[in-house]
């Protein structure tokens, strides 16, 4: 969605049920609906500052206190009055730091253009998965049904006993074109306001819980080997807000590399105002700038989306240097051509 800020908590549950989670899980479906009709919990979500409101969060929060992951929004909802000040206390003490290494698959394609060596900077870069794109492997589903395979070197596959190496599966629809290769990165570094230590249990934890229910059988086994990647080569990650650390993590890639600043959902929790600001700091840098956003949340992006596209909330634009090149799926399952004037 284009803003984690809520206002309206009703409004934005009900949205998030209808664009985000309907058709992809049936428990935080129910739960946003439920709240969406459901005044006192409403209330009771609206005393947190904006930014914790958000529907990811709260429900995150109540599931790492404890909270049953059943469609039976009463018994959701009991549960959350009952335990409110342990909820309230994840709530106020984390964020969305949603580290899916599958968006390495949206990235790929548009990676692979670029001249090598890379150097990657990620804005709100949580653990830094998104930062391995070369020690992953993929495997793509073309227009027609076929699939192409990419591996690193020597990779052991998900698939095989004791492996290491995730397998991120994506369809690559409307002409997006196979990656010529896997990048060579030199440098990973970014920038993140409370980085987090991929080795450290408690924060792997609070990443498991961040998974949506249903989807943690397929997406668990991927995390924890991104996770444990990037334990053992930790990423150069800044702690601080990224408008204030931006030049400096730049200024950081080695020389003789390609700067490569992106982010992938983070934008959204930035007010308006430093939105902009961010967009002009970094189109005046010497990098180049992949953005993975909200379809309407950069306004001079959107403004060269067809409109027929600007009203699906939830897809998310990939654009390369200000310049939209493709839609996505928030969490990497496809990445589709885009056609702009």
């Amino acid at each position: 969605m284009d803003s984690a800020h809520v206002d309206d908590v009703p409004t934005r549950y009900s949205d998030f049920a209808e664009f985000e989670v309907r058709g992809r899980t049936p428990v935080y479906l129910a739960w946003a609906r439920g709240v969406a009709g459901d005044p006192p919990t409403a209330d009771l979500i609206a005393t947190l500052p904006r930014i914790k409101r958000q529907p990811a969060l709260f429900f995150a929060a109540a599931r790492h206190a404890g909270a049953p992951e059943t469609e039976d929004y009463p018994a959701f909802r009991d549960f959350v009055h009952e335990h409110w000040a342990r909820i309230e206390q994840v709530v106020l003490t984390h964020s969305t730091q949603t580290n899916e290494a599958k968006r390495c698959a949206v990235l790929l394609p548009f990676l692979s253009l670029l001249s090598g060596p890379l150097a990657l900077v990620e804005m709100g870069a949580s653990a830094g998965l998104c930062l391995y794109p070369d020690r992953y492997a993929y495997r793509y589903t073309l227009d027609g049904g076929s699939t192409h395979e990419i591996r690193p070197d020597g990779a052991r596959t998900a698939a095989g006993a004791g492996a290491r190496t995730p397998v991120l599966d994506c369809a690559l629809r409307d002409g997006v074109s196979l990656p010529r290769s896997l990048p060579e990165v030199v440098h990973r570094g970014g920038v993140d306001l409370s980085p987090v230590d991929p080795a450290d249990p408690g924060s792997r934890a609070w990443l498991h819980s961040l998974i949506w229910p249903g989807q943690h059988d397929q997406r668990g086994p991927r995390l924890d080997a991104a996770l444990d990647i990037a334990a053992a080569d930790p990423p150069k990650i800044l702690a601080g807000d990224l408008l204030e650390r931006l030049e400096e993590s730049v200024a950081a890639c080695p020389a003789g590399t390609t700067p490569v600043v992106f982010h992938t959902a983070v934008l959204g929790y930035l007010e308006p105002p430093a939105r902009a600001e961010f967009v002009r700091r970094v189109t005046e840098l010497d990098c180049v700038w992949i953005s993975v956003e909200g379809v309407t949340l950069l306004p001079d992006v959107a403004a060269q989306v067809p409109e027929s596209i600007r009203r699906h909330k939830g897809i998310f634009v990939v654009a390369v240097n200000g310049r939209p090149l493709a839609t996505a799926h928030g969490h990497g399952d496809w990445v589709r051509a885009l056609d702009t004037p």
